[in-house]
């Protein structure tokens, strides 16, 4: 029986399909596990894929945006194939996924390590809020290792279809002509190998080869750096369903530092757009703010990795488009990346889906900007933007760092914020509650900055 996500989604993909015959086509409907329904078009246009094949497609990168736009791919009759260099490999990131995210992917609650129900965040001068306090008894931030999701959604996408192949990819050869293929090259166990398609998606992290051979344009990138440290049983009871944030200029002059909780250990870390060369010393700030708590932990792994802080200035070029962490999709302020990376893959997917009619029409550039890049950017460019806003408002000195916990203390900010944060969808205020937050922002501004002077005064 279909549900009414379902019966939603079939109304949009009916409206959103472009019918270019003149012909009266006939279509089908087609159902599958992930909920959605594909239109089937058995008519054909002047774009028709000749020889009875499907439209094929590669996928590079195997993480939450690759595998999900793999499984789009396969689930909607398109020939995909998916490289991925290391299917074992861990990502440092601090593994924090939306409560939506779970149902909306199909998540196995086993997956999850913690459930995080409270949260501390900590200023530059020791003050302490718990930032938890609004969460409703059902909600909670779930802590999932990106080695377990990462593997459960490649999994999956093998599992419709998808034709994994574990290799490194080095680069891509350009078509000659609009409707030539793709050659994409990679190595495997030493041997080089390529395959031609039709398509391509790269989902190959931040320093994406797949950018670099499309000419994307380059980005400013944060380098992430992470120490997991396995606990004595007693601390580690401690962090079972708390999560901490540090900011300060000791922690990081442009972001913050964590503790998050994993499944028999903690991931300790902190990250910095523009000083990168120093990161060990930020890495080290916030050791020492930590340091009575995780006193007796063993550095298990340490782990770096460069973070996007802004789209691409090109993400869609010929029939290649960019997604996840190769696109830029990381947020400002939060350095949120694992959502978007899983959702822009699905879209990207889905709408080669319906560009091609299932895999049976050829697409071009202009396809992938209407049915992936304007979507894309109507339902989320404006978040990026306005939370790239808010970093520059409130991580530019130790000042703002401490009006930021200050307002962070507020029911109704810890409301909005969780809101948004768990459901992905704009929260709908009180405008009352609005004004009171806009004013009580500005006053702590005003307070921080007038102690910051007097400090700075007292120093000399």
């Amino acid at each position: 029986m279909a549900t009414t996500s379902q019966i939603h989604y079939f109304h949009t993909l009916q409206k959103s399909s472009i019918f270019t015959t003149r012909k009266s086509p006939s279509y089908s409907l087609k159902s599958n596990r992930s909920s959605s329904i594909i239109i089937c078009k058995s008519s054909t246009n002047d774009r028709h894929i000749s020889g009875g094949r499907k439209l094929r497609a590669a996928v590079i990168g195997g993480g939450p945006a690759g595998s999900s736009a793999a499984e789009a791919l396969s689930r909607g009759g398109i020939e995909t194939y998916l490289i991925e260099r290391s299917p074992s490999g861990a990502k440092p990131c601090g593994g924090a996924i939306p409560l939506c995210m779970l149902d909306e992917f199909s998540i196995s609650l086993d997956l999850i390590d913690r459930k995080v129900t409270q949260m501390k965040i900590i200023s530059p001068s020791n003050l302490t809020v718990d930032f938890g306090k609004t969460l409703k008894p059902h909600e909670y931030i779930a802590m999932i290792r990106r080695e377990v999701l990462d593997s459960f959604l490649r999994s999956r996408a093998e599992s419709v279809g998808t034709n994994i192949i574990n290799a490194l990819f080095t680069h891509l050869e350009l078509p000659d002509s609009p409707n030539s293929p793709y050659t994409v090259h990679y190595n495997s166990n030493g041997s080089k190998e390529s395959i031609s398609v039709d398509v391509v998606i790269g989902a190959d992290g931040a320093n994406s080869r797949v950018a670099k051979s499309i000419d994307a344009g380059n980005y400013s990138y944060a380098i992430a750096f992470q120490e997991r440290i396995r606990l004595p049983d007693e601390k580690m009871k401690y962090y079972e369903n708390l999560a901490e944030m540090y900011v300060g200029n000791d922690i990081s002059p442009d972001f913050y530092g964590w503790v998050f909780p994993k499944c028999d250990h903690v991931a300790v870390g902190t990250g910095t757009v523009c000083s990168k060369q120093d990161i060990k010393l930020y890495q080290n700030g916030v050791r020492e703010r930590v340091k009575e708590k995780i006193y007796g932990g063993k550095v298990i792994k340490v782990e770096a990795h460069p973070i996007p802080e802004h789209p691409r200035p090109r993400r869609v070029r010929g029939r290649v488009a960019l997604v996840g962490d190769s696109a830029g999709y990381v947020t400002k302020c939060s350095g949120e990346g694992i959502y978007f990376a899983a959702k822009s893959g699905r879209m990207c997917g889905e709408g080669i889906v319906r560009a091609s009619m299932n895999g049976v029409r050829m697409i071009d550039e202009k396809d992938l900007r209407k049915e992936y890049l304007k979507k894309w950017d109507s339902q989320y460019i404006n978040t990026f933007r306005f939370l790239d806003i808010l970093q520059k408002v409130f991580y530019g000195n130790n000042a703002a760092r401490e009006c930021l916990v200050e307002i962070c203390g507020c029911d109704y900010v810890q409301r909005m914020t969780f809101e948004s944060y768990l459901y992905k969808k704009l929260a709908r205020g009180n405008p009352w509650e609005d004004v009171k937050m806009v004013v009580n922002t500005v006053g702590s501004l005003i307070r921080s900055n007038i102690i910051k002077e007097e400090m700075e005064r007292l120093e000399v």
